[in-house]
Order: C-alpha cells, then sequence, then structure tokens
C-alpha cells in the first residue's frame, strides 16, 4: 500500500499515466474499487466470488507507484535514498499495522478463549514480522475454500507479500542503476514477469496462493508501467479514458465471474493484473476521481486491516453463521475504525515533520511498532492457562463451526 501522491501539484485536466507527476485522484478511486471488492467477498455478498481479485489491483498500483517515486528521486537528485525509503514505508504501514494486530490479538482471548487466543497470537507474530504468507503456506491455508477456523490476521499475508518486495526492488534497482544498467531495467522486469507467471501457472496448491515468488510477476506488471509511463504521456485523452473505463469494467467482471473454484493465481490472474495496468496507463480521472471514491481510497488501507478480523472474530464468538443484517452492520463498524484509525493514527503519523526530519527516529518508532504486538503475543501467551496445565485452567470454547460464506 502506497501513498498516491506522485508529486505536488494537481492536474489541470485528466491525462494518461505519464503526465505532468501530480496527486493521482485515480489512483484514489481505485484503491477504494479494490477493497470495495475485498470487503464484499469477505462478507459474503452473493455475486462478488471473485472480489478476492482486489488485492491483485493493490499490488500491481504498489509496484507502479513505487517504482514511478525512486525514478522521480532519481531524475531530481541523481540518486534513491534506499533509508529515505524504507523510512518512508514504515511510517506509511507500520502504525496501523500494529494497532490492528495489538487489537486482534486481546480480542481473541477475550471473545474467544485462551487456546485460541494462543493461536492467534502466534499467527499476529508473524504477521507482526510480514512473514505470515509463509506461516499459512506450510500450514496448508486453503485462502479460497472453507476452513474451520480462519486466522483473523489471516489477509496479513498480502502485506507480508507486498512488503518482501519491497525489500529486494528498491535494492535491485539502486544497483542497476549503480553499475549503469538502467537500460536494461525494462528487461528484467519482463523477465521477471515472464518467469513468476510460468511458475504461477506450474504451481498448485496454498503455495502458489501465498509465494512472493509467483506474486511477483504482479507487482512487477505495475513497475513495468513506471518505466513506460513518460511514454505515455502522447496517449489521446479520448483514447486514455476509454482505456481506464475498459480497465474498471474488466476487472469487475473478474470479481463477479470468478469464485473459489477458479485456478488462481495462474492465468486467471491476468485478467484482474492487465486491468489494472489499463486504467493506470490510461488514468480515469473523471471516472474514479469524485469524492467518495477518493475518501474511500485514503481509507482503503485502514479499512483493509479492520474489516477481516472484525468479521471472523465476531462469527467465530457467535459459534454459527451470521445474518446478512450483522455483517452489514460488522462492516459499520469496520468503517468507523478505518475512519478513527486513519484520522488519528495513520494519516498523523505518516505527515509527522518531526519523523520526516529524522530517520533515527522513524526507526526507534518501527522497532517499537514492530515489537508491540510481538510483546503483547508474548505476554498473554505466558499468561495464559494453557502455558501451565497445572494451574488447571477450564476451557469453555465459545468457537463454533464457520460460516461457509466467510472465506480467506
Amino acid at each position: 500500500m502506497t501513498e498516491t501522491r506522485t508529486g505536488v501539484s494537481h492536474p489541470a485536466a485528466p491525462a494518461a499515466a505519464g503526465s505532468t507527476p501530480g496527486f493521482r485522484p485515480d489512483i484514489e478511486g481505485l484503491r477504494a474499487v479494490a477493497v470495495i471488492l475485498v470487503v464484499l467477498f469477505h462478507a459474503g455478498v452473493p455475486g462478488v466470488g471473485g472480489g478476492y481479485i482486489g488485492v491483485d489491483v493493490f499490488f500491481v498500483i504498489s509496484g507502479f507507484l513505487i517504482t514511478s517515486v525512486m525514478l522521480r528521486e532519481v531524475a531530481a537528485t541523481g540518486r534513491i535514498s534506499l533509508v529515505g525509503f524504507y523510512a518512508r514505508r514504515c511510517r506509511r504501514l507500520l502504525p496501523a499495522a500494529g494497532l490492528v494486530l495489538v487489537s486482534v490479538i486481546l480480542a481473541g482471548y477475550h471473545w474467544l478463549g485462551f487456546l485460541r487466543g494462543d493461536e492467534i497470537a502466534e499467527d499476529a507474530s508473524w504477521a507482526a514480522l510480514f512473514a505470515s504468507n509463509f506461516r499459512f503456506a506450510a500450514q496448508g491455508v486453503d485462502y479460497l475454500g472453507s476452513q474451520s477456523a480462519p486466522s483473523p490476521v489471516q489477509h496479513f499475508w498480502s502485506l507480508a507479500v507486498e512488503e518482501q518486495f519491497y525489500l529486494v526492488w528498491p535494492a535491485a534497482l539502486v544497483l542497476l542503476l549503480w553499475l549503469g544498467f538502467r537500460w536494461a531495467l525494462p528487461y528484467w522486469l519482463i523477465g521477471a514477469v515472464v518467469l513468476s507467471l510460468a511458475y504461477s501457472v506450474g504451481q498448485a496448491g496454498t503455495w502458489s496462493f501465498f509465494s512472493p515468488v509467483t506474486r511477483l510477476w504482479e507487482l512487477a506488471a505495475g513497475c513495468l508501467l513506471g518505466l513506460a509511463a513518460p511514454r505515455l504521456r502522447h496517449i489521446p485523452y479520448r483514447i486514455a479514458g476509454v482505456m481506464a473505463a475498459i480497465g474498471v469494467a474488466l476487472i469487475v467482471i473478474a470479481a463477479l465471474t470468478f469464485d473459489e473454484q477458479t485456478a488462481f493465481p495462474g492465468y486467471a490472474a491476468a485478467l484482474p493484473v492487465g486491468a489494472t495496468v489499463l486504467v493506470l496507463a490510461g488514468r480515469g480521472d473523471a471516472l474514479l476521481g469524485g469524492r467518495p471514491m477518493m475518501f474511500l481510497g485514503r481509507l482503503s488501507y485502514s479499512l483493509y486491516l479492520w474489516h477481516w478480523p472484525v468479521l471472523i472474530i465476531a462469527e467465530q464468538a457467535a459459534g454459527r453463521p451470521l445474518p446478512a443484517y450483522t455483517r452489514a452492520l460488522l462492516v459499520l463498524v469496520s468503517v468507523v475504525l478505518a475512519v478513527t484509525t486513519y484520522l488519528c493514527v495513520e494519516d498523523p503519523i505518516r505527515r509527522n515533520r518531526r519523523l520526516q526530519r529524522s530517520h533515527l527516529l522513524t526507526l526507534a518508532l518501527a522497532i517499537l511498532l514492530v515489537t508491540a504486538p510481538l510483546a503483547v503475543a508474548g505476554w498473554k501467551t505466558s499468561t495464559s492457562p494453557a502455558a501451565d496445565a497445572g494451574r488447571g485452567g477450564e476451557y469453555q470454547p465459545r468457537l463454533g463451526a464457520p460460516a461457509a460464506h466467510v472465506q480467506d
């Protein structure tokens, strides 16, 4: 999840992706589309069986934005500051993630009992280290299949994949530029797309879904567009608008036609990925840049983090499938939590001037935000009755059969 701002100026009129750098209303709107699809899918809304492709939309956006930002930094300063890049990532991602993980650990123990709480605490520890995709793959979790008790932090797998990509691509870009191989960047990315997609098609099972290798090509597709953006400025406005409209339509078609039976990612992921590239290349400000969409786009990260644990913990605490009106109410609760988190935590920390001026202070904050969920998880598991059989703690589970419509 990367910042939408690609400069300081507002474009005077909609333009193709390669236009003068500025704020991208269409990207905020595209984020809104992505998070709406994911939330509707997780809330079990009929007809949106492929809403999980919203995550793939996020992947392409991330690849496009981080590449565009780094190349503009090279154009302006002649170099890329990796320290500055990772400091921005920490201020952007860690505050909301740390808050949600600590909240989920405490809520799990409170509403689901100590045995289930211990399991959630361990999952949250992996999520805090942005390695939960490896844990869920090792456990054989079926993202698109019914599970006995889905983890409330299972959706952190996508953040883990993004962060693993962030560890590799910026450093690789700096190295290639330092070696004078800027001309080779598109070839490296095309090779990454081809090999990763081929590997994704050839793989099966949970590793295919959670692996950073099978997802690499989706992020790399966005990176390729970031490299090509300057050449896109010559696309006529009307054609660019048609490109964006077609892209949005294809994203919606994928969400409405895919379901848990779709072999994913594999070939199927090419539809939402290609559609997202079309939207970003065409730049659909008129279609996606309305104030409601932009507002929801700004909330997309916090809403993504909150909605799944709210739905899962409530359903598992109830021990039965929840009716539609209850799920709708829980989604509204998630929106309220997302607004509060964005206004009180996410945005103030990201824009804090002291943190922006001091990488050391940002590092200290990052260490605190990563270790906080780990410390809370360690404290709860060490004091859990399960940690000492001699306490004679009695476990009275309130966890019932999961709802078939809730899948992650």
